[in-house]
């Protein structure tokens, strides 16, 4: 059963940054597309970022790009998620997914069969 672990979240002000990491154990990391979704307060959860498989591809939303970079480490059964110039928007619970589709099939939460427990990250004004 495959297990996922995020970890780094916390407070930070407008304009730090933090990274995110999602340990995965119990099956090939190597075969899962890897994704970060987010959920604000008293909103639905939605895609920030993910990666296949190979780690060659990316997808991010909107309004992330150039700020949020997602990655993978294979050694490391890990992804990451380094977070730039954090606006007061991005305030959220962060979860790490895991599934076995991309394209437009890996942008909803249906694409995805394993989720880690979320962390939180505050952004402060």
């Amino acid at each position: 059963q495959v297990q996922l672990v995020e970890s780094g979240g916390g407070l930070v002000q407008a304009g730090g940054s933090l990274r995110l990491s999602c340990s995965f154990s119990g099956g090939f990391f190597n075969t899962y597309t890897m994704a970060w979704f987010r959920q604000p307060p008293g909103q639905e959860r939605v895609l920030v970022a993910a990666i296949d498989w190979t780690g060659h591809s990316t997808d991010y939303t909107e309004s992330v790009k150039g700020r949020f970079t997602i990655s993978r480490d294979y050694a490391k059964n890990t992804a990451y998620l380094q977070m730039s110039i954090l606006q007061p928007e991005d305030t959220a619970v962060y979860y790490c997914a895991a599934g076995r589709n991309w394209g437009p099939m890996a942008v909803g939460e249906n694409g995805y069969n394993y989720w880690g427990q979320g962390t939180q990250v505050t952004v402060s004004s």
